[in-house]
């Protein structure tokens, strides 16, 4: 009987204190959730890496900037060119966007940026700055680049390896990345046209190749570009953290090069349309008028 005398007194007490814990502090945590800010990265990947993933490696980068932030929350969602373009046409679009060259729908809202780089400009302002590269090589089993050979033309994604050969003066046939990689180790082929791709492949299988660094051209840029203006600021830190010394020390883990590593005399442009590409493309198998659509570096 005490007992229940007791609980009927204390009960009431207990949940009047409850209610006024709840009262308290639930206006703190909606304050709290409203200030937290939330920048969305899309990461979109048009041609081959090396290894390991860039999009995982921007998740990485995007914990660094949070906590240096002071409340600001950056998601990173990995979509393909065909998903980022459909997503746009339907209205939706990032704060801040990771792509390989293409994506010329994004150009007119890309905002300007405090860098420089030919192959991101638009109008004479910055609009899309690499944040890591590749580059094109050519690979032989033997150290004498001089024999005659067939060469293999490594095809991989939306970029043109095509126009590396052809300002190399390099000619070959067009084949799947790794059907021209394999066909090459078999010996079918005494040259290889590839990328910073295979160098991890021969790496990983441990094959020794000799390889020459075709300069001239390159398109394997990942840019990075800002489309919101309200969240300037944010999306500004997140672009210091990227290209920061400490950052592009990193880009290495992935089998890329930061822009400073990956030299090239022209490029085809962050923001090169389907068509523009098709153009070029075709320049390029006729080795006619390649440099009208090319930009110098």
């Amino acid at each position: 009987m005490k007992v229940r005398k007791i609980l009927k007194t204390v009960l009431p007490l207990l949940l009047v204190a409850l209610l006024f814990l709840v009262c308290a502090f639930y206006p703190v945590r909606r304050e709290e959730e409203t200030a937290r800010r939330v920048v969305r990265v899309w990461n979109v990947d048009t041609f081959e890496g090396g290894t390991g993933s860039r999009t995982a490696f921007l998740k990485s980068v995007a914990r660094r900037a949070e906590a240096k932030s002071g409340g600001v929350y950056y998601p990173v969602l990995s979509l393909t060119a065909e998903g980022a373009k459909q997503a746009f046409s339907e209205g939706d679009q990032p704060d801040i966007l990771s792509f390989g060259t293409g994506l010329s729908e994004f150009a007119e809202r890309s905002l300007p940026l405090p860098y420089s780089f030919r192959g991101g400009e638009l109008g004479g302002k910055t609009l899309a700055y690499p944040w890591c590269a590749g580059g094109y090589y050519l690979f032989s089993l033997t150290d004498d680049f001089g024999a005659a050979g067939k060469t293999a033309i490594s095809c991989g994604g939306k970029n043109l390896p095509q126009v590396a050969a052809s300002l190399g003066g390099i000619s070959g046939e067009e084949l799947p990345s790794l059907t021209a990689y394999t066909a090459f180790l078999q010996g079918s082929y005494r040259y290889l046209l590839g990328t910073q791709r295979d160098i991890c492949r021969f790496r990983a299988r441990g094959v020794a190749v000799y390889s020459k660094r075709l300069s001239a051209f390159s398109d394997l840029y990942q840019y990075i570009s800002v489309l919101s203006a309200e969240k300037r600021e944010d999306c500004f830190a997140f672009l210091a953290e990227l290209l920061s010394d400490e950052t592009q020390r990193k880009v290495g883990e992935l089998g890329m090069f930061s822009l400073q590593e990956s030299p090239a005399s022209s490029t085809s442009g962050a923001f090169l349309s389907d068509k523009g590409a098709a153009s070029l493309l075709g320049a390029a198998r006729d080795g006619k008028n390649l440099e009208k659509f090319l930009k110098s570096i």
